[in-house]
């Protein structure tokens, strides 16, 4: 099943145990905000302290497992051609963003706003959200502790695939940011295709 996911729009989906996720970058430099959940139990969610612990490492690439609140695995990326993604950015608010860009950015669409609309389907509020990961999105983290946003390390078509361990709820804002370089400062499409368990092409 593959479905464009527009500019700034959200998207949801329950990948079941032994499918793959592939998130396609279709025109490079695209932030994806990304959140899972156990399908059965959404007490049970991804948590970005237990995953940094589990690989040791902050940023997530080829073999790194998403693990739960309860450290229980709940996806892993069977497949990256970028190399580096991003766990510690978080998500874009009308709060964040009036604190880093200024009152008049207020009106603008938010990450935020996309998984709450998203996750209200699923019975989920704004004490479900959790910190996310960004998908794509370059955050470097220096010596002394301090962190930026950059221009990102995608290009036009690259992908990264993710296995569910169990069944799986995701939730997905395709970034809607134009402060910072995260998306080039023009947010684009990405293509979320899930394929069964020896699924090809």
């Amino acid at each position: 099943m593959k479905t464009v996911v527009s500019a700034r729009a959200a998207w949801s989906a329950v990948v079941r145990t032994g499918e793959t996720l592939t998130v396609t970058d279709l025109h490079g430099n695209q932030a994806v905000d990304f959140l899972v959940y156990d399908a059965h139990d959404t007490a049970v969610r991804y948590s970005a302290p237990d995953t940094i612990h589990a690989q040791g490492n902050l940023f997530l690439t080829t073999g790194s497992v998403l693990m739960s609140n309860e450290h229980t695995p709940l996806m892993t990326v069977v497949a990256d051609e970028v190399g580096r993604h991003d766990t510690v950015g978080g998500a874009c608010s009308k709060e964040s963003n009036t604190l880093r860009y200024g009152h008049h950015t207020w009106s603008q669409h938010a990450c935020v706003d996309n998984f709450l609309a998203e996750g209200a389907k699923y019975g989920l509020g704004k004490r479900d959200l959790v910190s996310n990961i960004n998908w794509y999105m370059n955050v470097p983290v220096e010596k002394d502790g301090t962190l930026g946003i950059v221009d990102g390390i995608s290009a036009p078509g690259l992908t990264l695939t993710l296995r569910a361990e169990c069944d799986v709820l995701v939730l997905v804002s395709n970034c809607p940011q134009i402060n910072n370089p995260c998306n080039g400062f023009e947010p684009t499409a990405v293509e979320m295709t899930i394929e069964a368990s020896g699924a090809t092409g």
